[in-house]
């Protein structure tokens, strides 16, 4: 029997992300609007509305729906704004910034994810966003500074480079994993000067690449 996606993507919304305090009508259409079985494996479709977040390969993860909505709550997307995700992975996080800013700059770390992620992002008829191949620590530099900037994965730390790249009044979330918690945060450029806030608990997974250097061991 085949999968009513509309009737799962409208479920998801009603089920994961409303009753998350996500209230941003801007956001929820976005979610209403993207075809999430599209950026998964085939495989894993039929789970893809599923709140939890999904393996897409490589080490990677889709991350879980709402944590997603939480993030993009707290961020604040805008129609004039310009985002960079870093960790775009099959493009999905990056298709919903899409429908909600002017333009979106995805950096992935893997060739093969960042040419999946363009595919998808086509087939959908997305043209206000591209992904370059580039490492998650250095962010994209070549179109700073950003309105938003989303983290789509745990980080043990916001990469310094990064704030860095966030615009004056610009939002910055992410998870940060750090002592066996993962917590969600935004970080927010007022006057010049970066200030950092926890804004709710989160499980998400480690993103592959942001783990630093281990230490030299004698």
């Amino acid at each position: 029997m085949a999968i009513d996606y509309s009737a799962a993507r409208a479920n998801m919304v009603e089920s994961q992300i409303r009753p998350n305090k996500v209230t941003d009508p801007a956001v929820i259409a976005a979610f209403l609007h993207i075809p999430r079985e599209r950026f998964v494996p085939p495989t894993l479709s039929g789970v893809a509305y599923v709140d939890v977040d999904i393996p897409i390969g490589a080490g990677r993860y889709l991350l879980e729906p709402m944590v997603l909505g939480r993030l993009l709550q707290f961020a604040g997307p805008r129609p004039t704004d310009l985002a960079l995700e870093i960790g775009t992975g099959t493009g999905y996080g990056a298709a919903v910034l899409a429908r909600m800013v002017a333009t979106v700059v995805g950096v992935e770390s893997d060739p093969a994810l960042a040419r999946q992620a363009t595919a998808n992002l086509a087939a959908i008829g997305i043209d206000n966003a591209s992904v370059v191949t580039g490492g998650f620590l250095d962010g994209c530099p070549a179109h700073a500074p950003y309105d938003v900037i989303l983290i789509s994965g745990a980080v043990p730390r916001i990469p310094a480079a990064v704030e860095q790249q966030l615009a004056e009044g610009g939002r910055l979330v992410a998870v940060e994993f750090a002592d066996g918690i993962g917590r969600a945060v935004l970080v927010r450029r007022e006057g010049g000067r970066l200030s950092r806030r926890v804004i709710f608990d989160a499980a998400t997974p480690l993103l592959v690449g942001t783990e630093g250097k281990p230490a030299f061991v004698f």
